[in-house]
């Protein structure tokens, strides 16, 4: 059963806000992106503009829950694309891929820090630390603070020098960037977390919540939903050009599995 005091949890997740902004042309894609992806229940991770095999603008975006499936995926290509157009952020031509945050994704709110306590990261502040430090490389054992401005990162550091405490205490509001680490137990806890989607869950009134079965044949026409394939890299979208339709041969857009952390 969704509720009003459901639905509050959900509006004020969306509503958390980043550590971490764009500048120049990605800010503005940003500026424009992140409401339409907020209207359709997303949230905004990161814009990034990139020059391989031509320009390359990856939107990355999740739900609260840090879940992204290919469909949603769709959906958010499909909206952002004539929002884009009527924009022109670009004059030339660019290619839009949208992408789940993947599982070495980028931590860019407290939420994600605090969904990755216990965790390898790597960190790198705008201003050095106390220690004189900027990078970073270790386990996230806590934030303390529930607002960016106080928030303060424990992280114990894989390299401390020979007069530098383990754990440091980095303030995440000088943050510059933040990734995990794909290790070992990063694949475990991911792969731990995908078969605990899969089970039935039950709704807020009792109800079990039915799933559709995944496995041999789950792309065959059936019945009810079609179950959501998660993605833990990312969806291209088609190749669009500023102020025109997105392919001028006609052909319809064309949707792949592709590399969310090129980073």
């Amino acid at each position: 059963m969704h509720t009003a005091q459901t639905s509050a949890r959900i509006d004020g997740a969306l509503e958390e806000p980043r550590l971490v902004e764009e500048s120049g042309t990605a800010a503005r894609i940003a500026h424009v992106a992140a409401p339409v992806l907020q209207g359709l229940g997303f949230r905004l991770v990161r814009v990034k503009i990139g020059a391989q095999h031509g320009t390359n603008v990856q939107i990355m975006a999740e739900r609260p829950d840090g879940a992204m499936s290919i469909e949603d995926c769709e959906a958010a290509s499909q909206a952002l694309s004539p929002v884009l157009d009527l924009e022109d952020p670009l004059a030339q031509e660019y290619r839009l891929e949208m992408s789940s945050p993947g599982i070495d994704r980028p931590l860019v709110r407290l939420s994600d820090f605090r969904r990755a306590i216990g965790h390898e990261a790597r960190v790198e502040l705008a201003v050095p630390a106390a220690n004189g430090r900027k990078r970073f490389r270790g386990i996230i054992v806590d934030v303390d603070g529930m607002e960016i401005a106080n928030a303060i990162l424990l992280l114990d550091v894989n390299d401390p020098a020979p007069d530098e405490e383990k754990r440091v205490r980095l303030p995440l509001r000088d943050l510059d960037e933040a990734k995990l680490v794909l290790t070992d137990a990063l694949i475990r806890a991911a792969l731990k977390a995908g078969k605990a989607a899969l089970e039935l869950p039950a709704d807020e009134d009792g109800a079990e919540t039915v799933i559709p079965p995944r496995g041999p044949g789950r792309f065959s026409a059936r019945k009810g939903n079609k179950p959501k394939r998660m993605v833990p890299a990312g969806v291209q979208a088609s190749r669009k050009k500023s102020g025109g339709p997105p392919q001028a041969d006609g052909r319809k857009p064309f949707i792949k599995l592709g590399d969310s952390h090129g980073d």
